[in-house]
């Protein structure tokens, strides 16, 4: 198995373990859900692994653009001082959340970004980091 297979394999696991982890959520906040996913439970691995696998690309996705946003505005207010416009006519379309659920997606994004760190570093043994 070459590197970027390993790579590949890893990240798909990952983004399983995320997808089933956001679908247990919704059962936990949902009970018509629970039924909908206890149904669910009845078809093959594989088929629940890709759902999963595609859940989780989704919450990656919105993970990162979560994170891009959140440092696109930490970087407009480190610089006092400066004035920085951005994008003044385009409506921000990021739902808040309340705080608790803000930190608890802060300490997910930090766990992504580091095993995406680790993926990238297995992905490029040879590059420094």
């Amino acid at each position: 198995m070459n590197s970027d297979n390993l790579v590949q394999a890893l990240q798909k696991g990952f983004r399983v373990t995320l997808g089933a982890t956001a679908t247990l959520i919704e059962v936990l906040q949902d009970p018509q859900k629970r039924d909908e996913n206890l149904a669910k439970l009845q078809l093959e691995w594989s088929q629940l692994s890709q759902e999963w696998a595609e859940k989780g690309e989704m919450t990656e996705q919105e993970a990162r653009t979560f994170v891009d946003n959140f440092l696109s505005k930490q970087q407009g207010t480190t610089a006092p001082g400066t004035s920085h416009s951005t994008s003044s006519g385009s409506a921000s379309t990021t739902p808040t959340a309340p705080p608790n659920i803000q930190l608890e997606l802060e300490e997910l994004t930090e766990q992504i970004a580091t095993i995406r760190s680790e993926l990238e570093k297995l992905r490029n043994p040879d590059s420094p980091g």
